[in-house]
């Protein structure tokens, strides 16, 4: 007689599959993003219209209508878009559409070699997509029209993150989720405003850098975007193709934002990405009160500072965010300095805050900032690009090459100067901020069919760049990036004796050779050369009290395991 439990257990295997079947459906369900509404989407325009079709005016030069996209005598590419939201977006598309796929390539491969393998690839698209699975609800309808007409021209070659709008809606979090994830490895950025006795002119000027670190080929092509939208102020701002939000910028009325990542919890669900809401302060707000109110509606799911500059108020002020608490910093002073931790009464003694004040390159990066900004007021803009740029620790101290001490870590996505008094902003021209700082004036952008950079108000390419100093750190970071990638893949790497001396000699005053070295040698088991290294990285100046704290512990392991 046949065991009667066998159609038991068959039954119960059966169910258990089939309430996994049926989880796995309603994650993947709850995951959908749906498209955004757009108004009389019938007659939306389609890229098959033949309105949207662009023309090419030139080398590297595209028009649809009043609408073009080029690249100018340094590099840079500038567009200018108007009209509503999903046109302006659909025409963004189809002007910048290989820009965008290049974009994609370069992010996408940055994320293979972070997270190598195939399976850790597809388990971080589904986290990404369960964190982020309520997004729309946190990004205005305005600028989910526009990413989804953005989105039309993206790439078909990545289907496997997703389909084009939820991959570009999710892309729009990865500064946030970068930062809160990788405690802001990616982007320690520094930035100043002064004005009156220190200010050359007597009037606001800010500076800032924004290193946020995805690679050298990520900031290659970097734009300058020009919007002029149907509500709200026109206003400009340096990103990279096929982002519509904002890490710096200013508009019309002289108002300016500029994003300082600040120490973060790792966050359980999304809000309004960052860059989204600073995107809705440059177009709706002319006065720091404006700017305030749209900072207090909404909910971010990182802590970041907001430097918002003003010409209407003749000063700028910081806006400090946490996913719970909010708070501005007014010192009332001509002379205001923001990196990476908070000011404000209400969070600068909070725990989290403090931590970060102790434990990271923060404050260095400030005290070295109010440093120089004493020592050289009044600043003019050429001054404000040399601050930018400056390498050196406190007292001038040479702390090596690429030190996320320095104001310049040589890695910078780009450095900006804003006047908002007279509507003119300078950006850097590539690599990181030592290019030249190309002008802008705000009144002809928007007021001209066709605008040329201000070339009689260049800031020209820094020095540094034709020094033998520049070219060994060029090559040293291409040793440190295979060792990087030998570290994380474990992939066989072998260098040579001659290699070793070069590396190290190509940035000889910086901890990072040696400490990388012993990294090397530790994940071969050569405990002792390991030893040697770490012994010598703690002799230069590590990036902070934590990073040397870390060095001592993996010297530590290495003599306990000789």
């Amino acid at each position: 007689m046949a065991d009667s439990r066998f159609p038991r257990i068959r039954s119960v295997l059966a169910g258990i599959l089939l309430f996994l079947l049926a989880g796995i459906g309603w994650f993947l369900w709850r995951i959908q993003i749906p498209v955004p509404a757009v108004t009389g989407m019938a007659a939306a325009p389609l890229l098959t219209d033949a309105r949207y079709q662009r023309v090419q005016a030139g080398p590297d030069h595209y028009r649809i209508g009043n609408n073009w996209l080029r690249k100018n005598a340094f590099g840079i590419w500038e567009m200018y878009i108007e009209g509503s939201p999903y046109e302006r977006g659909l025409v963004y598309g189809v002007l910048a559409k290989e820009l965008m796929h290049q974009q994609e390539v370069v992010f996408v491969d940055q994320l293979k070699e972070i997270i190598p393998g195939t399976l850790l690839l597809h388990t971080l698209k589904y986290f990404i997509g369960w964190f982020n699975r309520d997004i729309d609800q946190y990004i205005p309808l305005e600028n989910q029209q526009e990413i989804y007409g953005i989105s039309q021209s993206f790439s078909d070659d990545f289907g496997f993150i997703g389909k084009k709008y939820y991959r570009i809606l999710n892309y729009h979090a990865a500064h946030d989720i970068g930062h809160a994830l990788v405690d802001m490895n990616m982007v320690g950025c520094t930035s100043f405003a002064v004005s009156n006795d220190f200010s050359a002119d007597s009037s606001l000027l800010i500076g800032r850098n924004f290193d946020f670190n995805m690679g050298d080929h990520f900031a290659e092509n970097k734009v300058m975007l020009f919007v002029k939208p149907d509500d709200g102020y026109p206003f400009a701002s340096v990103s990279w193709a096929g982002f519509t939000g904002v890490v710096s910028g200013m508009n019309q009325r002289g108002l300016t934002v500029t994003l300082n990542a600040a120490r973060s919890d790792i966050p359980y669900t999304a809000k309004t990405p960052v860059s989204i809401l600073a995107r809705e302060i440059l177009q709706y707000a002319a006065t720091i009160e404006e700017a305030v109110a749209i900072a207090r509606k909404r909910e971010t799911f990182v802590s970041e500072s907001l430097l918002i500059g003003s010409a209407n108020d003749g000063k700028a002020l910081i806006i400090e965010k946490t996913p719970t608490k909010m708070d501005v910093y007014d010192p009332g002073i001509p002379a205001l300095v923001c990196a990476n931790h908070y000011q404000s009464p209400l969070l600068q003694n909070d725990p989290a805050n403090l931590e970060n004040i102790r434990s990271s390159d923060s404050r260095y990066r400030f005290d070295r900032l109010q440093q120089l900004l004493i020592q050289q007021k009044p600043v003019s803009t050429q001054q404000g690009a040399a601050l930018l740029r400056d390498v050196r620790g406190i007292d001038d101290k040479f702390i090596g090459y690429g030190n996320p001490k320095s104001l310049n870590q040589l890695l910078a996505h780009h450095g900006v100067l804003f006047k908002p008094d007279s509507l003119l902003m300078w950006v850097s021209a590539n690599p990181y901020q030592l290019g030249a700082f190309v002008a802008y004036n705000l009144h002809e952008t928007f007021e001209a069919s066709e605008f040329i950079p201000d070339t009689t108000r260049t800031i020209p390419a820094d020095p540094f760049l034709q020094t033998d100093d520049f070219r060994k750190f060029e090559q040293f970071k291409i040793t440190r990036s295979a060792i990087q990638r030998y570290l994380m893949t474990g992939n066989e790497l072998h260098l040579p004796a001659r290699q070793l001396r070069e590396f190290i000699a190509d940035n000889p005053e910086s901890y990072q050779p040696y400490a990388y070295l012993g990294d090397y040698f530790r994940q071969k088991k050569d405990y002792l050369k390991a030893v040697v290294y770490y012994e010598q990285a703690l002799t230069k100046e590590p990036s902070s009290p934590k990073e040397a704290a870390t060095i001592r512990d993996k010297l530590a392991e290495c003599r306990k395991a000789m």
